[in-house]
């Protein structure tokens, strides 16, 4: 079984910031689940992550999903992937990726080449590598005719060595059982007292074994973050590249000031997207939309000429047809039914709102079902919770909310069953049926007049 070592023990002290460095997010998702998400796009499910600074953080973000092991002390690349022995042990047959955490933009086409290569010439262990213009700072690929002689860092390398254009991403591929071999016999005669990943190529040469490298034709498996503003440049070009994408499928945006689209989010042919919205994981949207300005999804599915202006919705399904805002607020657990329509500074939680139903502004719909071709009038509120427990409401079809009315959950309105504005409802409504709640009305002529003499 093939297996994957991703290195994420990084304190990232440029950072700034008490959190391993990996945890930092590129649209929206930490570097190392991109990483991960690689390598499970590669059908490698057999991952070790190596922890180090902060490491309870690692632990606590993957839940249990994969297997840690902690570097103690930061002694260098080698001395993280030793750390991975026990995993190596446990199946040494086949072979072992090691990644960086912090180098998000690996990808599976590269993994999965790289490993047919890595195959087919019997290698030991295979560099992935990537061609750069300015390959200023990484360690040179030095090849030989069959395969690399070694790695050469900058500092250490010849005006000759310099000009070499492919360097080491910090990605390899190795034979399991070498892997655990050659861990075992890296020094740190240096001048950092390191034990590097990089003199197992060395190793292996020196012992006859087969040393390759792999260039991979996306060079931005090379780029990764060792300050705020790497962070940032991350953050743009992942957005870039998912918009570009977009594009390319058929989605529409006058200007993309403010929109940020997370990776994994899909988008229908014709829809567009207006300035500073951001659309996140878990979303869906069909065809034909008008989505933003200023909304916010996330965990929603959307379906097909939908428009939403200046919403927030988490969690929801929003059916076709449908038009939403300004000013909305949809909370997880809600559906907003086809062809409705949510007015202006409208709250809806864990609500269904059914079919060419018209809620009007300023309405708050708490844990409650209405029906098709309702109407809400402004002002009204469902009252759902009593201090101590939440209650439903429901509202049945063609029924018609006067302005300022309050359910008093529960209670349920029947069809076609009116309120007047103001009203106050304590007790379930008959189908058919008026619901009047108001006080009596007095007036007191002169009132005022004697108010403002005094």
């Amino acid at each position: 079984m093939n297996k994957a070592v991703i290195l994420a023990g990084g304190q990232g002290k440029r950072m700034k910031a008490d959190m391993p460095k990996p945890l930092f997010k590129v649209l929206g998702e930490p570097m190392l689940e991109w990483v991960i998400s690689a390598c499970e796009n590669s059908e490698i499910s057999d991952i070790c992550i190596i922890k180090g600074f902060r490491g309870e953080m690692i632990d606590e973000y993957l839940s249990g999903r994969y297997e840690t092991a902690l570097q103690a002390e930061r002694l260098g690349t080698g001395h993280a992937v030793q750390q991975a022995i026990p995993f190596l042990e446990k199946d040494t047959d086949g072979n072992t990726l090691v990644l960086c955490g912090d180098a998000p933009f690996i990808d599976s086409e590269t993994i999965n080449q790289s490993l047919m290569l890595h195959e087919q010439n019997n290698n030991s262990v295979t560099v992935i590598t990537a061609e750069l213009e300015n390959p200023s700072g990484y360690g040179r690929i030095i090849r030989s005719k069959n395969g690399i002689s070694g790695i050469v860092e900058q500092k250490d390398a010849t005006q000759e060595q310099r000009n070499i254009k492919e360097v080491n991403s910090g990605a390899y591929w190795f034979r399991t059982a070498d892997l655990i071999s050659l861990l075992g016999k890296l020094e740190n005669n240096n001048a950092q007292k390191e034990y590097y990943l990089t003199d197992t190529i060395s190793i292996a040469i020196s012992e006859g074994k087969n040393a390759g490298a792999y260039k991979s034709s996306n060079p931005d498996i090379i780029k990764g973050a060792n300050n705020r503003k790497d962070l940032l440049e991350l953050n743009t070009y992942a957005r870039n590249m998912v918009i570009e994408k977009h594009l390319e499928n058929g989605v529409e945006f006058v200007c993309t000031d403010g929109i940020i689209i997370e990776r994994d989010v899909e988008i229908g042919v014709g829809t567009q997207i207006l300035p500073s919205t951001v659309l996140r994981k878990g979303t869906k949207i069909g065809e034909n939309c008008i989505i933003g300005s200023n909304t916010v999804i996330e965990g929603c599915t959307v379906g097909d000429n939908v428009i939403m202006n200046n919403v927030q919705a988490y969690g929801s399904v929003i059916e076709s047809n449908s038009e939403i805002g300004p000013y909305v607020h949809i909370r997880p657990e809600s559906r907003i039914c086809e062809g409705a329509k949510i007015s202006d500074f409208v709250e809806i939680k864990n609500s269904t709102i059914g079919r060419k139903t018209a809620v009007a502004h300023l309405v708050y719909i708490g844990d409650s079902d209405i029906g098709k071709k309702a109407n809400i009038g402004a002002g009204t509120v469902t009252v759902n919770f009593d201090g101590i427990s939440k209650s439903r409401c429901t509202v049945g079809d063609y029924a018609f909310i006067g302005s300022n009315t309050n359910l008093i959950a529960p209670v349920n309105l029947g069809k076609a069953a009116y309120t007047a504005a103001g009203t106050t409802i304590t007790r379930d409504i008959p189908d058919y049926a008026l619901a009047i709640g108001r006080g009596e009305l007095k007036i007191k002529e002169g009132y005022t007049r004697k108010k403002l003499n005094k």
